[in-house]
């Protein structure tokens, strides 16, 4: 399991969206995202580029990875 906390949930609320709505933004499946949420589910770059534009967020208030 990837060592990183996930504040996907927080932003894709604050924009409204569904976890459905967010998939289909950015290109996978609602489980994909689901996953990224409970931090089970490392993304790749490209996506979490997608994430961060979807919401509106920066990438590194989205996924935060320990030094």
């Amino acid at each position: 399991m990837p060592d990183f906390e996930c504040r996907l949930k927080k932003y894709r609320q604050l924009k409204e969206l569904t976890q459905e709505e967010l998939a289909v933004q950015v290109g996978v499946r609602r489980e994909t995202i689901m996953r990224l949420e409970k931090a089970q589910y490392n993304p790749s770059l490209k996506l979490a580029v997608d994430i961060s534009r979807a919401v509106e967020a920066p990438i590194e208030e989205i996924f935060i990875f320990p030094q």
